[in-house]
């Protein structure tokens, strides 16, 4: 089938540089939009239908209901009294709202008597010229996604991840918008892991770059602390990373491995694919962690053997000044009966041998490797 063939290539736009494309996560409200609901449209036979006007979520609904075909709306961050007529008017489960409305929630996917309800967290990357101790690296949204027979409801929240322009994408195939629900779900699911992707690969540059700069050889004399607190940031991101990709790894093997009848069998495959690149993104992450622990740890074994260095350089030098002020003490006594007191050679004679005793450790100590 055509369709089959063409549906990565319709659904997986290019994958743009997060460090390049900021235009990527415009999620603003439309300015003429006066509630929560971003957009709302009715498509039938894979194509939207014009009315001419924007739609009510309940006129969308009656038309579906009388002509077939199913809505899609998508809703930013709206308040529980927004969001109560959208829920009744499809029979959400109340838990279901709950969540879509407080937010805050695991990636999840749970199923009802008519829907299922999945949760997305997804991830930007906070581009900065340079890493310091409170550079914010990755954020963090949320989309929470309702799939019923005939709607498909989006609630996103945060400052990024907009659908807009997946939705054009997915008009310009009406063969795949054909499919119904399941295959709006699956372009979603398919956007948020490519994003993690691309993320992924910013946060590596990230990684790398400190980890030169932690075994350069010429570091030595660095501010460590400065490098410690760095590290340990870009740690704290690399678990917020973590938290929205680990737990998305089930629901998408249970959308790909289950039957479910909300979900078209022709769709149901390519879940699949977007659980595998998941879990490949997921190994990278822990690789991430376990590789962000290991160089905070050379980091500080660095700074304690310089310490320890430092501190053997100066008792070294503690130990040679203590012979000229032990022996400037013995003379400083002012007793009558002091070696060689009246002997005109004196005076050089011990500062000679002064400078002999201190030569002397001086050369013991850097011969063995303390100066």
């Amino acid at each position: 089938m055509s369709m089959i063939r063409d549906l990565r290539a319709a659904v997986r736009p290019s994958r743009p540089s997060l460090r390049k494309d900021t235009g990527t996560y415009d999620t603003t409200r439309d300015p003429g939009t006066p509630s929560a609901v971003v957009d709302c449209a009715v498509y039938r036979d894979g194509a939207r239908v014009d009315t001419g006007r924007p739609l009510t979520p309940h006129e969308a609904m009656r038309a579906v209901r009388r002509d077939g075909g199913f809505v899609w709306i998508g809703l930013h961050e709206p308040t529980e009294a927004e969001f109560a007529g959208i829920a009744s008017e499809f029979g959400l489960h109340p838990l279901a709202v709950e969540d879509a409305v407080q937010a805050h929630q695991r990636p999840k996917l749970e199923r009802y008597d008519d829907s299922l309800f999945t949760v997305f967290k997804t991830v930007h990357y906070v581009e900065h010229d340079r890493l310091t101790a409170t550079s914010e690296v990755v954020e963090s949204g949320e989309v929470m996604c309702f799939t019923g027979r005939d709607f498909f409801i989006t609630v996103r929240h945060g400052g990024q991840g907009s659908l807009r322009a997946l939705r054009h994408r997915l008009q310009d195939d009406p063969e795949l918008l054909a499919k119904g629900p399941s295959a709006v779900l699956h372009a979603i699911a398919d956007h948020v892991v490519d994003g993690y992707v691309a993320v992924a690969d910013a946060v590596q540059d990230d990684i790398d770059e400190v980890e030169t700069e932690v075994f350069s050889p010429g570091r030595r004399g660095v501010a460590r602390g400065v490098d410690s607190a760095r590290i340990y940031q870009l740690k704290r991101e690399v678990l917020e990373f973590k938290r929205a990709v680990s737990p998305l790894l089930r629901p998408m093997q249970l959308l790909s491995e289950r039957p479910m009848r909300l979900v078209d069998p022709d769709i149901q495959k390519y879940f699949r694919d977007v659980a595998d690149h998941l879990a490949r993104v997921q190994e990278q992450v822990l690789g991430f962690d376990e590789l962000l622990n290991s160089i905070l740890q050379a980091n500080l074994a660095q700074a304690s053997v310089a310490q320890n260095e430092d501190m053997r350089k100066i008792t070294a030098w503690a130990a040679i000044i203590a012979v000229p002020t032990m022996v400037t003490g013995v003379y400083g006594m002012n007793f009558d009966h002091m070696p060689e007191l009246h002997w005109r050679f004196g005076y050089p004679m011990v500062l000679c041998l002064t400078v002999g005793l201190c030569l002397g450790i001086h050369r013991t100590l850097k011969r063995n490797g303390w100066l």
